[in-house]
């Protein structure tokens, strides 16, 4: 498999880990979009949220209380934060492995352009 965050996952590939269980990875974003920007993974390979199934439900779960923690120790949950999934091409996916993007510090601006149709 060329995927490159299980490259990442297998430490293949370094990265800023902000957060580890036996689940889930989560490390800082080499292209920030915010002050804060982390990506938060399954530790399991994943293509898109279309292809999360039942079995998959502790591994969500485990995802989302992740991301609560990370907010809270880069102190930003008070603040605000936005947690995105982009799902295929039309999204923005690049990645073909599921990955939820942690943003914050700073006011964030509006998800899309008012003059899109």
């Amino acid at each position: 498999m060329d995927c490159l965050f299980c490259k990442i996952i297998e430490g293949q590939i370094p990265s800023k880990k902000v957060f580890e269980n036996d689940k889930v990875l989560a490390f800082y974003d080499i292209q920030p979009a915010a002050p804060e920007h982390v990506l938060i993974i399954p530790k399991k390979h994943i293509p898109t949220m279309n292809d999360v199934t039942e079995e998959d439900d502790a591994v969500m779960a485990e995802i989302f209380a992740a991301a609560r923690q990370i907010a809270a120790q880069l102190g930003i949950a008070e603040s605000g934060y936005r947690l995105i999934n982009n799902c295929n091409k039309d999204s923005g996916q690049i990645v073909f492995h599921l990955h939820f993007h942690l943003l914050g510090g700073k006011k964030l601006g509006p998800l899309l352009n008012e003059n899109v149709s």
